[in-house]
């Protein structure tokens, strides 16, 4: 492996690696805080990339925007479904088991297929970057690497930046980690923790579409998309240690590493070689690598 390829495996670990904190992010947000096993999670994802799929056209005819204007827009439209979802479905999962919440979360991916399959189809679509970010870098004499990935990097690092300033820095951010520790001591303060709740679920669902959007010009759109990528973020949520934000990020930057790497070093093993890094880590410390915050 000579210098150049070897530079664009570490970015392909690199952008990977940040997508797939985008995504896990939101999981343990939810899992971590609110204590919902949600597996409807990579529907959050699979919404995303069909929203930018089909936002496009609707959002260039009516405000003559493009890709960064689609973005937005569903931006603000998973915040709504996210808030709403809280309100209707999540809210009366709190107290339950685990075994109600998993049985109504999957009911809800089957949902969002079918809704999918009605509205947009089962076809293969592909989404379009957008002109300032369409071209290529040069790396070394022959190769070259996308713009639009080190664009999805950048979008990444911001985030992961803005959630860390978030919930250290700032009066909301230390009521949603005294909520996760003791919600009953946050209510007696007078902080109206269900509005709380939905902002953390809102919130989950907002990047993990932000992620699938993003994403969409990279792995195209297609159904059940968000299926595998809700195994994977399960693992990332694991191996940093459920609630943990700095965790998820550690743990999705060792994913992309090992997963980029092995399909090139060992491809007939690459499929398992991140579940070897669990069981690893995990033997070493069976919490993750961080404790929530």
């Amino acid at each position: 492996m000579d210098l150049a390829t070897f530079l664009i495996q570490c970015l392909n670990a690199l952008q990977y690696g940040l997508l797939l904190f985008l995504v896990a992010s939101g999981l343990t947000l939810i899992f971590g805080i609110m204590g919902v096993i949600n597996l409807a999670h990579g529907s959050f994802y699979m919404i995303g990339a069909y929203m930018a799929y089909a936002l496009a056209p609707i959002v260039e005819r009516t405000f003559g925007g493009g890709f960064f204007a689609t973005l937005v827009c569903g931006l603000v439209l998973s915040v709504l479904l996210g808030y709403l979802l809280e309100w209707v479905f999540f809210s009366y999962l709190y107290e339950r088991e685990h075994l109600q919440q998993v049985l109504m979360t999957y009911g809800l991916i089957l949902v969002f297929e079918e809704l999918r399959s009605l509205t947009v189809g089962d076809d293969v679509h592909g989404v379009q970057p957008p002109e300032l970010l369409a071209g290529t870098l040069p790396l070394g004499e022959l190769m070259t690497y996308p713009v639009y990935r080190l664009f999805i990097s950048a979008v990444c690092l911001l985030l992961a930046l803005g959630m860390y300033l978030v919930f250290t820095r700032t009066r909301l951010g230390m009521m949603i980690r005294a909520g996760s520790s003791n919600r009953e001591m946050v209510q007696s303060l007078g902080i109206d923790i269900q509005f709380l709740y939905r902002v953390v679920f809102a919130a989950g669902v907002a990047i993990a579409v932000l992620a699938g959007m993003v994403a969409a010009p990279v792995s195209s759109v297609y159904p059940g998309m968000g299926n595998s990528v809700l195994i994977i973020c399960f693992v990332v949520v694991v191996i940093g240690g459920i609630g943990s934000i700095r965790g998820a990020l550690l743990a999705s930057l060792l994913i992309g590493v090992v997963d980029t790497f092995g399909k090139v070093v060992f491809p007939q093993a690459a499929g398992v070689l991140v579940y070897v890094l669990m069981a690893l880590i995990l033997l070493w410390k069976p919490s993750g690598l961080f404790k929530a915050g």
